[in-house]
């Protein structure tokens, strides 16, 4: 796999491409991407708030605009589904993708280095580097920690094979653990914050015995009013928005309702097949984008939340009736 992947993008003119509102798991994979094989990098739908911090910090050039056909290879990264791209232009049928994310078809036919095992994208990028022999820059390896850092929820959702990457990392680049801190750490701006607060008002709770499912509106930040929803006392929260005829849906889950059996990668997987829009991601954080109404695919998402709270629900109390 890797062997075909790394021949298809030697010595050609290469564009990285991230999923629109790129984070920082896709911003390190991509800028580390690009120095294994020299790359433009592209983000047809902007960065994050952190990813763009990072990127203004440490001088990364990240194209806003982009015409992939002028490019002999695309390599696609951390996007479970071309949908997730939104670049507007059709994505080359020999379009690599490299993702950590479960799989929902999006990538068939393509060339794919992917595994969802791993928490983050930088991971697999990483054994990219370890499978080319190839020295691991300072700058490249910052990024590739700064992404692991935030796909793990600061080690919250970390596995073992993330913190030897991570520590493997620090000792070949001289990194300390403040310095990649201190990468991806910055407080909310006004604008986050305003936009929080306002979700935060339209927020509508729906309970299964002691599960909380929470589900707002919003105009920008929806990863940051999920966390702060599940911060609140939710268990799993859905948050969206509406851009003309188009919407954007994140979602989080608390590790404890993944132990207990939600798995949001799943169900937005079910729902974006069911609904001809992209939906995938991990069992505590997930997404789903596409054409379609905001609020509709909330009520979608809170009505599968439930049956899978009544299902763990229900399991619970097998379990506890086969004790007695």
């Amino acid at each position: 796999m890797f062997e075909s992947i790394s021949g298809l993008m030697k010595g050609k003119r290469t564009v990285v491409v991230m999923h629109g509102n790129a984070d920082m798991d896709a911003l390190g994979s991509a800028y580390a991407l690009s120095k294994l094989y020299p790359s433009d990098i592209f983000a047809p739908n902007g960065l994050d708030r952190v990813a763009g911090m990072v990127a203004e910090k440490t001088g990364a050039k990240v194209l806003s605009e982009c015409d992939l056909s002028s490019y002999e290879q695309v390599v696609v990264v951390d996007s479970s589904s071309p949908l997730q791209l939104e670049t507007g232009q059709q994505v080359p049928p020999d379009a690599i993708a490299i993702d950590h994310h479960g799989a929902t078809g999006g990538w068939e036919g393509h060339p794919s280095f992917i595994d969802p095992s791993r928490v983050s994208c930088c991971e697999i990028v990483l054994d990219m580097y370890d499978e080319e022999g190839a020295e691991l820059g300072r700058d490249a390896g910052l990024m590739l920690l700064g992404g692991m850092i935030t796909d793990s929820g600061t080690f919250q959702y970390a596995d073992h094979r993330l913190l030897r990457a991570f520590s493997s990392i620090m000792e070949r680049c001289g990194i300390p653990m403040d310095e990649a801190l201190d990468l991806t750490r910055a407080p909310a701006s006004m604008s986050e914050r305003v936009a929080t607060v306002k979700a935060l008002e339209r927020t509508r709770l729906d309970r299964v015995g002691d599960m909380i499912v929470a589900t707002s509106m919003a105009g920008s930040f929806e990863s940051s009013v999920c966390k702060a929803l599940l911060c609140a006392g939710a268990d799993v929260a859905f948050v969206a928005s509406q851009r003309d005829d188009s919407f954007r849906l994140s979602s989080r889950a608390t590790q404890e309702a993944v132990r207990r059996g939600v798995s949001l990668g799943s169900m937005l997987k079910g729902i974006g097949d069911e609904t001809a829009t992209a939906g995938g991601g991990h069992d505590g954080a997930a997404g789903i984008c596409g054409i379609g109404d905001a609020e509709a695919m909330l009520h979608i998402c809170t009505c599968r939340a439930m049956d899978a709270f009544r299902e763990i629900r229900s399991k619970e109390a097998r379990r506890w009736t086969s004790r007695c």
